[in-house]
C-alpha cells in the first residue's frame, strides 16, 4: 500500500470541516497484480514520451454527483474528486503499465461508514481512491464478443437507478452473466424491462449499432448508465462524418445492422461477432475495415497522447 502525501491529508482535513460533511479516510493507492477482469473508471495511461494522463477524470466527477444525489448521499466536488485522484496515481506511478501494455485501473468509491440499522442514509461516509495495474477486461482480448439476450433477466426498470454509477447495477445482473458464460457467451444484453422489445446495454458497458454511415446507440432514458467512453465516442463518431442517433432501438433492428460494438471505460470499444436471441444467432461484420475500430484507435490515440487533445480531455499528471 502507498500512503497518501501529506497534500492528501490537508485536503481530507478541509473537506471534513467545509463542503463534504462526512468523515473521510486518507486517500491510497492500493496495488496488485494485474488482473483482466477488473472495472476501470478513470482511465491512466503512460505515454510513449513517459508523460502519465487522466482521461475526463472531471466527467466521472460529475457522475459521483449524480449518482451520490440519487442515493442521497454527499459527495466531494469535481476539484476534491480530481484531487484526489491525481494523488494515489502519482502515489502509484511506478504501477502504471509501459505503453500498449494496459492502463492503471483507478477506482473512486463513495461508501456509507456510519452506523445504522434503519432504512435510511447513512450519518457519516467515506470517500476513498484506489488503484492496480490492468490489461484488458474480457479475457477474449480483442476478440469479437458474443453476446445473448436473456429475456427472463431485466438489468433496471425505469424510476430505478440504473442510470446512475452504484453497485445497483452491477448486482442484478450476476446470475444472468454466470447463467451467459455457462453456454459459451461472453455477456448478457438486457431488454427494456417494460415492453422487452428495445434494446438497453450489456452488463458493464454500452451498445451501438451501425448501418452504412449511421451509428446508433439507445437513448439515456433513467435505466441507462451514461458511460464516459459512450459520451466520448459520440463526439468522436461526429467529428469523423458519421451521422449520431440516440433513440429507442428495437431488438430486431439488430437483424439489419451491418456492425455492432460495445463501449466503456473497461472494454474500450469492443466489437461483436453475435447475438443470441430465442435460439436465432444473428452474426455481424468483425474484419476488414471496422467502424468501431477506426473510432477506437482516435480514443486511445487521445487517452495516450498520440493524437492532440484538442477537446481539454486528458489531465497530464507531473
Amino acid at each position: 500500500m502507498v500512503q497518501g502525501s501529506s497534500y492528501i491529508c490537508s485536503l481530507v482535513q478541509s473537506l471534513r470541516s467545509a463542503s463534504f460533511p462526512s468523515k473521510l479516510a486518507n486517500y491510497s493507492g492500493y496495488t496488485s497484480r494485474a488482473a483482466s477482469n477488473s472495472l476501470r473508471h478513470p482511465s491512466t495511461y503512460r505515454t510513449e514520451d513517459g508523460r502519465i494522463l487522466l482521461f475526463r477524470p472531471d466527467q466521472n466527477a460529475t457522475r459521483m454527483m449524480h449518482g451520490a444525489e440519487r442515493m442521497c448521499m454527499p459527495s466531494p466536488s469535481i476539484q476534491q474528486f480530481v484531487d484526489a485522484v491525481k494523488e494515489t496515481v502519482f502515489a502509484n506511478k511506478r504501477w502504471i503499465p509501459p505503453p500498449g501494455k494496459g492502463s492503471l485501473y483507478v477506482r473512486p468509491l463513495l461508501v456509507g461508514t456510519g452506523p445504522i440499522l434503519g432504512l435510511a442514509p447513512a450519518p457519516e461516509y467515506t470517500f476513498l481512491v484506489y488503484a492496480s495495474p490492468v490489461r484488458n477486461y474480457f479475457k477474449e482480448d480483442t476478440a469479437p464478443l458474443n453476446l445473448y439476450i436473456d429475456e427472463e433477466f431485466v438489468r433496471a426498470s425505469p424510476g430505478g437507478a440504473g442510470g446512475v454509477k452504484t453497485i445497483t447495477n452491477y448486482a442484478p445482473v450476476l446470475k444472468a452473466i454466470a447463467r451467459a458464460k455457462d453456454r459459451g457467451f461472453s455477456d448478457v444484453l438486457y431488454l427494456d424491462a417494460v415492453n422487452k422489445k428495445y434494446l438497453e446495454e450489456v452488463s458493464s458497458c454500452n451498445i451501438f449499432i451501425v448501418k452504412g454511415n449511421r451509428i446508433s446507440t439507445p437513448a439515456i432514458s433513467g435505466t441507462i448508465l451514461q458511460g464516459i467512453t459512450r459520451k466520448s465516442i459520440l463526439e468522436i463518431a461526429r467529428d469523423h462524418g458519421y451521422q449520431v442517433e440516440e433513440r429507442a432501438i428495437p431488438v430486431d433492428d439488430l437483424g439489419d445492422a451491418d456492425e455492432v460494438f460495445c463501449t466503456g471505460t473497461a472494454v474500450g470499444v469492443a466489437p461483436v461477432g453475435s447475438i443470441t436471441h430465442r435460439n436465432r444467432r444473428i452474426e455481424f461484420k468483425t474484419e476488414s475495415s471496422l467502424v468501431c475500430k477506426e473510432l477506437y484507435s482516435t480514443l486511445v490515440g487521445l487517452q495516450t497522447g498520440r493524437i492532440e487533445d484538442k477537446k481539454g480531455w486528458t489531465v497530464e499528471i507531473h
